[in-house]
């Protein structure tokens, strides 16, 4: 008995000498095969996760700020105003049959007997948001909003309606003012953001009223500044991802201190719902057109009388510009304010006050913010150097003026060495194209059958020799183009045409 308990210890002696062999040659096949004992990294993670943005804040402070607009229009025959009900969207488009439809027309035969009277001719009624801007019940929308109504009333974010008056509107910028008619209360108001310090990527939050749903909330960033979307001559709008949609006219985007970065005006939208993409009209432009509203109803900007495309690459090294800035000058009429100071076509401004001017559209916005009759210094690029220019500036007009093009004939045709067939136009000022040659540079730069090229290099032409002496001219400085002014369908435009 004790020799069986003997050899089963001595067997437990060896199983446990083999393991420990075993470990250790383990332990030295590894050392051996790397030098040292490997050491795992720790994972990577963040010590405190990240949270997530919170806006109740800001929504909380803002939201009494904020209402709805709606807009009421006089009918024809009676001079009331119609019935939100019947004007609901898209309830006199539902199918024959459908229970609502039959609801909504009983309903309106209904309120029509209890009405004496002519029938009504019923008008839309818009909706869109604002937001105040003085304690006294000042208050900003879009004139788009507005536009056509004769009755205003502001819905509060607790449901309470109020009565406003329309102070002035602003086509150009899309702005318009309300006041609301409850004197002695005080209203919660927002106030307008640097625009200035607004970056891409900041955050915004929007507020409005969405397809007639009252306050609704959404959130984004800014997508991108200084968009042009085609809107007019003062497009500088501040693009969002806030979802933005029918009803958001007029209503705020806010900074997260609770500040009014941009109105928001429109959406890119090619199903008619949001995907994303809104556009704001800037505080700092929203801001100096609502105070001149409220100051005087409407508001009055300096005008130039000019017509003004861009400086292109090609533009810039005929003109002998060292960068492509400016504002070409494509016509002015003797008889404005441009013209009548000496400023003619192919003169580049380059700068206003002083101040550079870099592009079409930041001249426009430039000359907007004087008064007519103010006199600036305007800088402009002819001939090689720059010149200063004093314009007394007029009021720009309520419709655009265009200029007359006179019509041309086709006596004898004379070829150029650009590709181009050219005669002298009937009035004995310029060239008309009557054909290009395909393949030709001048068909690249865009020169067409029936243009008429009046100038080159700002020297009127009304022969091919005229055209040959400024492209010789031209080639004698060691430029590599001309400039060529082409007036076609009524409006004209500047080419560079290279040489050779």
């Amino acid at each position: 008995m004790s020799s069986n308990k003997a050899t089963s210890r001595t067997r437990v002696r060896l199983i446990g000498a083999v393991a420990s062999v075993a470990i250790a040659s383990a332990v030295g096949l590894s050392a051996i095969g790397t030098g040292t004992v490997p050491v795992l990294a720790d994972p990577v993670k963040l010590d405190k996760p990240v949270q997530a943005p919170s806006f109740a804040d800001v929504v909380e402070v803002v939201s009494p700020a904020v209402v709805s607009v709606r807009v009421r229009g006089e009918t024809a025959e009676t001079g009331t105003v119609s019935s939100p009900f019947f004007d609901m969207p898209g309830m006199e488009n539902l199918p024959d049959g459908h229970p609502l439809k039959r609801f909504f027309d009983q309903f309106r035969e209904d309120r029509r007997s209890e009405r004496p009277g002519p029938r009504l001719r019923q008008r839309p009624v818009a909706q869109g948001s604002g937001f105040f801007i003085s304690e006294d019940g000042y208050l900003v929308t879009n004139n788009h909003v507005v536009q056509g109504g004769s009755e205003y009333v502001v819905v509060m974010d607790d449901g309470t309606e109020i009565d406003a008056e329309l102070v002035g509107t602003d086509a150009r910028t899309d702005l318009a003012v309300l006041k609301v008619k409850e004197n002695g209360r005080k209203f919660t108001y927002v106030d307008f953001a640097d625009d200035g310090a607004v970056r891409v990527g900041d955050w915004v939050v929007a507020v409005g009223n969405p397809f007639g749903l009252g306050g609704t909330v959404t959130a984004g960033i800014v997508s991108a500044r200084g968009r042009e979307i085609g809107a007019g001559p003062y497009d500088d709008f501040i693009q969002i991802d806030a979802a933005v949609n029918r009803g958001n006219s007029g209503g705020p985007a806010f900074n997260l201190s609770g500040e009014v970065v941009g109105v928001n005006t429109a959406i890119f939208s090619p199903s008619g719902g949001n995907v994303g993409i809104a556009f704001a009209i800037p505080a700092s432009l929203a801001n100096s057109v609502v105070q001149e509203l409220i100051r005087d109803g409407t508001v009055e900007r300096g005008w130039l009388g000019v017509q003004i495309q861009d400086v292109t690459d090609e533009i810039a090294e005929s003109l002998g510009l060292d960068e492509a800035k400016g504002a070409l000058i494509v016509d002015a009429k003797k008889d404005e304010p441009a013209g009548t100071a000496g400023i003619r076509p192919g003169d580049v401004v380059v700068a206003v006050d002083g101040k550079s001017i870099a592009s079409p559209r930041e001249l426009a916005r430039s000359i907007a913010e004087y008064d007519p009759g103010q006199t600036v210094e305007v800088t402009v690029w002819r001939d090689g150097e720059a010149t200063n220019l004093d314009v007394e500036l007029g009021e720009m007009p309520s419709t655009d003026q265009l200029a007359a093009a006179p019509d041309s004939s086709e006596p004898s045709v004379t070829s150029t060495d650009f590709g181009l067939s050219v005669t002298p136009s009937e009035d004995g000022e310029g060239l008309v194209v009557t054909d290009v040659e395909p393949g030709s540079a001048a068909e690249d730069v865009g020169v067409a059958p029936g243009d008429i090229i009046r100038s080159v290099n700002s020297q009127p032409v009304s022969s091919v020799e005229d055209l040959k002496a400024a492209v010789e001219a031209a080639s004698n400085a060691g430029r590599g183009a001309v400039l060529v002014q082409v007036e076609r369908e009524n409006s004209n435009r500047f080419m560079a045409l290279p040489i050779g």
